[in-house]
């Protein structure tokens, strides 16, 4: 069998893998030229494939064109003739991170940047919510760019009236109301409808159970999912008996009790992003260096302190995830905002508040996925698109793990991880 070897640290710089060609043969006769292939194998790592199966300690697996098509135990895999390969001994392999809940710019070039960042970081795709207007937003979701994941929105998001905030989404007072701003988000091909049900401290008239539920059934009516920013639990036991889909944030006023888990049970295809919203405690974030120039690094390191009000939200938020995973909900992943490096941050916390970081890689993973409805993305299998991210140590170990990024590949190909460092060092900032 013939294959070329390559260097796995210049592959992360960004070499073309699937373009590299054999050496030609020295007959003249095609018919007995060596086999060539547009394969490449990768060996050696620890593949975490993101469905919650036991992850493959020696892995082979096999990328062609923009896909995986072939993933297994080394010895188990036969690789393509003349395929070139790729040695990941010692490296961990996870499927790319998939972001539920972002708040991406909605102008092209900003929303690509935002995208990149996500990138940088580990993100195969993102689905903004309910602040996503103008052109750009439906031109960037149809097309495939290089180096950026894929991207899905809600359009405009619906809420109560709230001077003084954005108002982007639709402002609704009435149940035709509501159902309007549903069939006009039908018309536009949204990927899912936000709602918000707060009223944000008592500054406004929260969304009611007869708006949200006009909501629910429009949406549900035209083939749409809604999902819900919601802070109290009341408001989360409505929703679930209105027929909502998912929530964009987990209850964050009290501990759930068990009517609201009697609720869930009932609802098992329901989905909880939590959006923790952070710990509240200090954390050095010098790992941000490769994205952030010095001095904005330094001013958002001195936010991170400790902070024991958020500390006193953050136990309420983790206490409700714990139980509420211990039950079987179906647990998604978000970040909220729009950073790139968000993710880890998000994964920390999850497994701060009593998830595995096993079950917070397949939440972030193969259960975004399918909450995504993004068939050919979220695990590392055949078939699936070949969005990966290899790490240089064992997230299962230590989920701070993550934030050891070696490459990153998207449909296949390596993103320029080096080349985007160096222009946003350069003067960018996050």
């Amino acid at each position: 069998m013939s294959r070329m070897k390559i260097d796995t640290r210049r592959v992360a710089a960004g070499l073309p893998l699937l373009l590299l060609p054999l050496a030609a043969a020295c007959s003249s006769t095609p018919e007995e030229a060596p086999a060539t292939s547009t394969a490449t194998v990768f060996e050696g790592a620890r593949v975490i494939i993101g469905d919650g199966s036991d992850p493959i300690e020696n892995a082979t697996f096999v990328v062609d064109g923009d896909s995986f098509v072939a993933v297994g135990a080394t010895g188990e895999v036969e690789a393509p003739e003349g395929a070139a390969t790729v040695d990941l001994s010692g490296r961990t392999v996870i499927p790319a991170l998939i972001d539920t809940h972002v708040h991406f710019s909605t102008e092209r070039e900003a929303l690509i940047e935002d995208l990149q960042r996500k990138a940088y970081y580990g993100v195969g795709a993102a689905m903004s919510l309910g602040r996503d207007v103008g052109e750009d937003v439906y031109q960037v979701r149809a097309e495939t760019i290089p180096g950026v994941p894929r991207y899905r929105h809600a359009g405009r998001g619906i809420t109560t009236p709230e001077p003084g905030r954005t108002d982007i989404p639709y402002w609704v007072e009435t149940e035709e109301e509501a159902r309007a701003a549903v069939r006009e988000l039908a018309e536009l091909e949204v990927d899912i409808v936000k709602i918000w049900v707060d009223d944000r401290g008592g500054q406004f008239e929260k969304m009611s159970p007869a708006l949200y539920t006009a909501i629910i059934d429009e949406a549900h009516q035209h083939g749409l999912r809604v999902t819900a920013h919601i802070f109290a639990l009341e408001d989360a036991k409505g929703l679930l008996r209105a027929g909502i889909d998912a929530f964009a944030h987990g209850v964050r006023d009290q501990d759930v009790d068990d009517e609201f888990v009697e609720l869930v049970r009932e609802r098992p295809d329901v989905v909880l992003v939590p959006n923790l919203g952070g710990r509240g405690v200090a954390e050095d974030l010098g790992w941000l260096s490769g994205t952030i120039p010095p001095d904005d690094l330094e001013a958002l390191q001195a936010n991170f302190v400790d902070r024991p009000e958020a500390q006193e939200s953050f136990g309420i938020q983790a206490r409700n995830l714990a139980r509420l995973n211990d039950e079987g909900m179906r647990v998604a992943f978000g970040t909220d905002g729009n950073a790139g490096w968000s993710p880890h941050l998000e994964m920390a916390d999850m497994v701060a508040s009593g998830m595995t970081p096993h079950e917070v890689i397949v939440a972030a993973t193969g259960t975004s996925a399918e909450f995504m409805e993004l068939d050919d993305a979220g695990t590392v299998e055949a078939g699936k698109s070949a969005d990966f991210v290899v790490l240089e140590a064992n997230p299962l170990d230590d989920i701070a793990n993550t934030r050891r990024i070696e490459s990153v590949y998207l449909r296949g190909e390596a993103v320029d991880r080096a080349a985007l460092s160096e222009r946003w060092l350069g003067g960018g900032t996050q």
